[in-house]
């Protein structure tokens, strides 16, 4: 069955497409200051800021535009977004409680001159339509600042709702 097939089964769980994807979720990466991972308030759980760390914790650094191509960048925000993930999991127990990718906030650590923030955040948005199918389909903002912590390439916050 093709990954096409895959996702138009309605019984196809998040699990099911992540394994098709060929993606192990990590353990979610732990906080980098005073601050948790998540906050579930009502249906809706509120995802901390994650960077592009690699299952042993190694981060991709670098200014977007500059020393760091915007595909390369595209794939760091893929790797944010399976964190993200890893980070819904912990939370929820179960991704199939997840009812809807409300609105993502993706940072791109980017030259000055750099202008094509919304692709690189691409990477992220399109991991998890293809993990949620519709109820991925989200609001966001993708921008550019001076800098991000750890010099990382992405930052991506989410909000999701739940049942």
């Amino acid at each position: 069955m093709t990954f096409s097939e895959l996702l138009k089964r309605p019984e196809t769980t998040p699990y099911d497409r992540l394994k098709a994807l060929g993606i192990t979720l990590p353990g979610a990466p732990p906080p980098i200051a005073n601050f948790v991972t998540h906050v579930l308030e009502g249906n809706l759980l509120y995802l901390s800021g994650q960077g592009p760390s690699e299952a042993d914790g190694s981060l991709h650094t670098g200014k977007v535009g500059a020393e760091i191509s915007a595909e390369a960048a595209y794939a760091h925000a893929r790797l944010t977004g399976i964190n993200l993930i890893a980070v819904m999991h912990e939370a929820l127990g179960d991704l199939s409680r997840v009812r809807r990718v409300v609105k993502l906030f993706g940072m791109v650590n980017a030259a000055p001159d750099f202008a094509d923030h919304p692709s690189v955040i691409n990477g992220c948005s399109d991991l998890l339509i293809e993990v949620f199918g519709d109820r991925g389909i989200h609001a966001r903002s993708a921008v550019g600042h001076g800098s991000l912590p750890g010099r990382i390439t992405v930052e991506i916050e989410a909000i999701v709702a739940v049942d």
